[in-house]
């Protein structure tokens, strides 16, 4: 491909604000498998998690001119795939939260811990939907308890469940692959 913007962002920003079709061809093959990549860790299903990044990149094309320039252009793209993505799960009404701790859901494990490779996606593709909001809006974005309930529309403590909850269910599905793969390992 032809340097067209001679590797300037603030020329390829600006090209942007232009509503230039290289310029938007040029950000999209840039940033589509990093966006795909944090839609996908919201919305499991891969056809409803491109459909977000699809309309996020729509958003971001026709709201190009808000963004002023006030941090990364990267960054602020990438929170409208994450807006893109808690817009779509809370339009389909898919997602239950549970406030009080089950104490039976706290069931320690005393396996031997074993190195292996894991897949993180893998793993949080497995939470329910609910655990899995949280866990990315406090674990990857990095969003704080109050933010979180405000985003989502739930109390602080339902907040912290979740993601007290998401964590445990995690370790459970790590610690049984671990020991699924052990298991493997010790017949060959």
């Amino acid at each position: 491909m032809k340097i067209l913007f001679n590797n300037k962002k603030d020329d390829l920003l600006s090209r942007l604000k232009k509503q230039e079709p290289a310029a938007q061809k040029i950000f999209y093959e840039q940033n589509v498998k990093r966006f795909l990549s944090v839609s996908k860790s919201y919305v499991s299903d891969i056809y409803q998690a491109e459909d977000c990044v699809i309309k996020a990149f729509c958003k971001i094309f026709k709201s190009i001119e808000t963004f002023r320039g006030e941090g990364n252009l990267k960054g602020w793209a990438r929170r409208i795939v994450v807006n893109e993505c808690l817009n779509f799960i809370k339009s389909h009404k898919t997602v239950f939260y549970i406030d009080d701790i089950n104490p039976a859901f706290l069931e320690e494990f005393h396996d031997e811990i074993t190195d292996f490779d894991f897949n993180a996606q893998e793993l949080l593709d497995q939470l329910p939907d609910a655990y899995r909001m949280v866990f990315n809006l406090y674990v990857i974005e990095g969003c704080s308890h109050q933010e979180i309930s405000e985003i989502l529309d739930i109390s602080l403590s339902v907040s912290k469940t979740q993601l007290f909850r998401a964590k445990e269910k995690l370790r459970k599905i790590y610690f049984q692959q671990q020991k699924n793969l052990k298991n493997e390992y010790s017949e060959i």
